[in-house]
């Protein structure tokens, strides 16, 4: 496993008229790489996302992490506070599906203008908020492949409303892995459950996990509900969930 040195700078994406604040993370060496799309929680692209981004990097991919934020909060980032929350529920509330997915595409055709990205090797993770994003872009034709942390409301609803997220299961193109706590207050046991029962439903490949003492937020060690040991075997679930469907040559 590599532990490349890496160069992480601010980019702007450009969708239409709108130009989305982007943090992105590769290797220095040269080389052409796979390349992963980090969705943050509904604290912006904070130093928890930009954490996992240089994660991704000094593996050898090209990561980066667009604001979802940009339309109505831009350059928003909290830390896990209170106040944090209660503002970055207000900015999720603003999103819209269609939207989100839109700003995804974007940030795939902007990684597809790098010289040092394999065009037809993106895919994405998320966390909370982009827990429940991801499972949406899993659906676009160029996301490979999937990772999906303590994502809510997929079973219930959708960014901007309509029919849930998980209706839209079927048209998942390539494996998702799915993280849970099951000391996660906001994830039912019965939600991951029937994430599960669709996903099998329409044979995506796919694996949930389920820890046990974990709560919402373990993986983040910035969090007070960080969960090392649950936190360690998840990212070793990522590493090679990636490794296969993204092809990673290691140097």
């Amino acid at each position: 496993m590599t532990n490349t040195e890496i160069r992480t700078t601010q980019v702007k994406v450009p969708n239409g008229d709108l130009q989305i604040d982007a943090y992105l993370a590769s290797p220095t060496r040269k080389g052409t790489f796979p390349a992963v799309i980090v969705i943050q929680e509904i604290f912006g692209v904070n130093i928890h996302i930009r954490e996992v981004a240089e994660k991704f990097a000094k593996l050898g991919y090209v990561a980066i992490a667009p604001t979802l934020f940009q339309r109505t909060a831009p350059g928003f980032e909290a830390g896990y506070n209170p106040e944090d929350i209660e503002k970055g529920r207000q900015y999720k509330q603003q999103t819209k599906a269609e939207e989100i997915l839109s700003d995804i595409q974007a940030a795939i055709a902007y990684l597809r203008t790098l010289p040092n990205v394999q065009p037809d090797a993106i895919g994405s993770i998320g966390f909370c908020f982009g827990g429940h994003v991801v499972y949406l872009a899993a659906t676009l034709a160029d996301i490979k492949v999937t990772a999906s942390f303590y994502g809510g409301g997929i079973t219930n609803s959708t960014p901007g409303g309509g029919e849930p997220t998980i209706t839209r299961t079927p048209d998942i193109k390539g494996p998702i892995y799915a993280f849970f706590g099951l000391e996660d207050q906001g994830i039912p046991l019965e939600d991951t459950e029937q994430i599960e029962a669709e996903l099998k439903k329409y044979q995506i490949p796919h694996a949930i996990f389920r820890y046990e003492g974990a709560g919402h937020g373990f993986f983040c060690n910035h969090r007070a509900s960080y969960n090392p040991e649950a936190a360690a075997d998840a990212w070793k679930n990522v590493v090679e969930l990636f490794q296969k469907n993204l092809q990673l040559q290691t140097v």
